[in-house]
């Protein structure tokens, strides 16, 4: 397979679990907002309403919408000697990471990640420009296995 051919294959999406801790994660992150808005209502500042339909629409793009963009410009494709992972909604990034770069894996997940079964799989590349690449948004079991996968072929190179 050239590296022409790796841009034709379909790229897998994210589990949409991820889409919905986006959702989660863009909701918690509007609480101060909230609260501050609800403090300038209270204060006697601005009017009630003000507030309330500010939160509306920043709600709507930041909680609904960019997510779920987010979720739908993100995917990835693992080839038998590469991974390509695929991002970005304003800025697009297609970067393609050759096994035989890769110095080391880790599966991450933080408190959210956790609570919806997702992981992020990171590869640690030799060289500086894009050391490491973080493919978020997989099942805890598809990071696991991609890990294993990707560290068998690095290891069946090294012999």
């Amino acid at each position: 397979m050239h590296d022409d051919d790796l841009d034709d294959e379909p790229l897998t999406t994210l589990d949409p679990r991820y889409k919905a801790m986006l959702h989660t994660y863009a909701a918690l992150s509007m609480v101060p907002l909230l609260a501050l808005g609800l403090g300038l209502s209270l204060a006697g500042e601005v009017p009630a309403w003000v507030p309330g339909i500010i939160l509306l629409v920043i709600a709507a793009l930041f909680v609904f919408y960019l997510p779920t963009r987010r979720w739908q410009s993100r995917g990835y494709h693992m080839a038998a000697d590469r991974l390509r992972v695929v991002r970005g909604v304003m800025f697009h990034a297609d970067t393609v990471v050759p096994f035989n770069r890769v110095q080391h894996l880790d599966v991450e997940q933080g408190p959210l990640e956790r609570a919806f079964g997702i992981a992020r799989l990171i590869l640690h590349t030799a060289g500086t420009h894009n050391a490491s690449v973080v493919l978020p948004g997989l099942s805890h079991e598809t990071a696991v296995a991609m890990r294993e996968a990707i560290r068998a072929h690095v290891k069946r190179e090294s012999l």
